[in-house]
């Protein structure tokens, strides 16, 4: 990933519903959500939330997929693994040791 595009991800996550959308389709995994059930989960009007979710998609961080008359999100895990490399590829100056407790965070090993 380079800097635009990284710049477009933090400017998408920088709105809350946009963030909650995020995290709420991380954590829907391969199912996914339909744009209906993301907005009755987070309490948003589906106009509004059907404008966050284009933004999401435009940064690449989410992905869709028309299922007939409704459309399905799924979180894009490249989108999300290309901005966590592009924050890290530096990370601690080489020194690996201090990089692997944020990987261990990373690896859902909790």
């Amino acid at each position: 990933m380079d800097k635009p595009h990284a710049l477009d991800a933090f400017a998408a996550l920088s709105q809350p519903t946009r963030l909650d959308a995020f995290r709420l389709l991380i954590k829907a995994g391969d199912l996914g959500m339909s744009a209906g059930d993301i907005s009755d989960t987070l309490g948003v009007r589906q106009n509004t939330m059907s404008s966050n979710l284009t933004v999401l998609t435009r940064s690449g961080l989410i992905r869709n997929k028309r299922e007939g008359r409704s459309i399905r999100y799924f979180a894009d895990m490249d989108g999300l693994r290309g901005l966590l490399v592009f924050l890290m590829e530096d990370c601690c100056g080489g020194r690996a040791d201090l990089c692997q407790p944020i990987i261990n965070e990373l690896a859902c090993a909790r």
